[in-house]
């Protein structure tokens, strides 16, 4: 066991683990175990990469500027800073996450989520320099691993970094899967089926422009999507605690935000107003708002799909494929598993949406105390969607068949075929139809056969998935 110290007091530690006094006081304080996104870990790593380098490059501009004088600075040894770039090179390929002990849900604004970072990026360089860890006198948690640094701006930065990176993936999902359902729209441009509104047969449409409903919506949502990075670029890293750059080498400031945009390959931009990007997070709830609308759009086309492929249509229009044993008591059932996981992952992007507006929206002056839940919210809701998005690929829509002969014999016996009549032979007549339809139930050329309305081939031209899908009629076509 290792002794180690704070101004509160004392408390023992495991001499195996990297974590220090902080990092275990945040985990007795706050009594949740959700574990922190790696995703986020490694964004802080990268973050605190960017600071020792752009510290290393300091370094060497107050060296060729002063030369041999003394400048008023504490500054740390080669040998220390080249710990630090090493241990933290490590970290952003997610080692030593198991030594990250603070949880998701927290108080304090960020401050355990960095303690904890620093602790094992101090205690992973005493190891690498070959000390014992919780020597602190040769490298601090503080002093050396948050050189030049605030919890209020590499916590939200790095938040930024984590968030760009799955947008990118969400944003590649969103596209395979708009591409993908833009081959079914092709596929399946001829193949009627009835379409329903308020979940009543309704009037002639086909398979190809309900994919087309799908491809749209999710070519909207890859456009925004795709702006989100817009939002997240602007970063506050070098403004310290509260945007002021208090404690902070003007050189740093200026020059760390390029190293952060090399090292992370995103299109990373210091904002010109730092108390305002520290101060608020309207941007966070402008982006998590675009992953509402892209979970909206996943949860109609589920649901449309589920309820197609469901026996309550009796002979199934759409069939999707069987995944799993559905039932531990009910021999041979199959569930609807792939939309079922959309469905409960969409509305815990919505429940997210709302604590991220209200808790955005619970800032207190220059900080806002809750950007840890937030983070995590928004994190969750982009992994949740970018995991629909992957099911839905390799799961559900190339798997998926539709049975068009299934979904035309429906159509012809369904009285909201005869809608497309009624420019033809009027509102009456086409009732007439549908009636005899209903009570009889008998198709409509059968139906047409009994009441002689149209020549029989004239119906069949009229039925033709040509003239059903087009939009609207022509009069001279009235005159044939």
């Amino acid at each position: 066991m290792r002794l180690e110290r704070d101004h509160l007091g004392e408390r023992q530690l495991g001499d195996d683990v990297l974590y220090g006094i902080h990092s275990l006081r945040a985990r007795d304080n706050f009594p949740d175990r959700t574990a922190f996104h790696p995703e986020w870990y490694r964004a802080m790593a990268v973050v605190k990469l960017a600071c020792y380098e752009t510290y290393g490059r300091f370094k060497q501009a107050l060296d060729r500027k002063y030369g041999g004088i003394d400048v008023p600075l504490n500054l740390m040894d080669e040998e220390v800073l080249d710990a630090l770039v090493y241990t933290t090179e490590r970290m952003t390929r997610g080692e030593y996450y198991e030594h990250f002990i603070v949880p998701a849900v927290q108080g304090g604004a960020g401050t355990s989520i960095n303690m904890n970072i620093n602790e094992i990026i101090a205690n992973g360089s005493l190891e690498h320099m070959g000390f014992s860890y919780g020597d602190y006198e040769r490298v601090d948690p503080i002093e050396h691993a948050n050189v030049f640094q605030s919890t209020n701006d590499v916590v939200p930065t790095s938040l930024k970094v984590a968030s760009m990176r799955l947008f990118e993936k969400l944003e590649d999902r969103i596209n395979r899967l708009r591409g993908r359902l833009e081959k079914l729209e092709r596929q399946h441009r001829d193949d009627l089926r009835v379409g329903y509104t308020q979940l009543q047969e309704a009037v002639p449409s086909s398979f190809g422009k309900l994919f087309s409903t799908y491809n749209e919506a999710l070519s909207r949502d890859w456009w925004r999507v795709s702006k989100c990075l817009e939002r997240l670029k602007v970063v506050n890293l070098g403004g310290s605690a509260i945007g002021t750059g208090i404690t902070v080498p003007t050189y740093f400031i200026m020059e760390v935000v390029p190293v952060l945009r090399r090292l992370t390959n995103l299109p990373l931009a210091r904002t010109e107003n730092m108390p305002d990007a520290t101060n608020n997070l309207d941007a966070l709830v402008e982006v998590h708002a675009t992953l509402k609308a892209h979970a909206v759009n996943l949860e109609k086309m589920v649901s449309d799909i589920r309820l197609l492929s469901s026996d309550i249509t009796g002979e199934k229009e759409v069939s999707i494929p069987a995944l799993q044993v559905g039932s531990s008591i009910m021999p041979g059932k199959v569930n609807p598993v792939i939309p079922e996981f959309v469905l409960g992952s969409v509305h815990k992007v919505y429940a997210n949406d709302a604590l991220i507006a209200s808790l955005a929206g619970q800032g207190n002056l220059e900080l806002n105390p809750h950007i840890p839940v937030i983070g995590h919210a928004l994190l969750e809701s982009l992994k949740l969607l970018v995991g629909c998005g992957q099911t839905l690929l390799d799961n559900m829509i190339e798997g998926m068949r539709v049975h068009s002969k299934t979904a035309l014999r429906r159509l012809h016996c369904s009285p909201a075929v005869t809608t497309a009549l009624s420019p033809h032979i009027g509102y009456n007549k086409a009732a007439d139809l549908a009636k005899s339809m209903r009570q009889k139930q008998i198709d409509v050329f059968e139906a047409n056969r009994i009441h002689r309305y149209l020549d029989a081939k004239k119906l069949r031209k009229l039925l033709d998935p040509a003239n059903l899908l087009k939009m609207g009629f022509r009069i001279d076509e009235l005159l044939e």
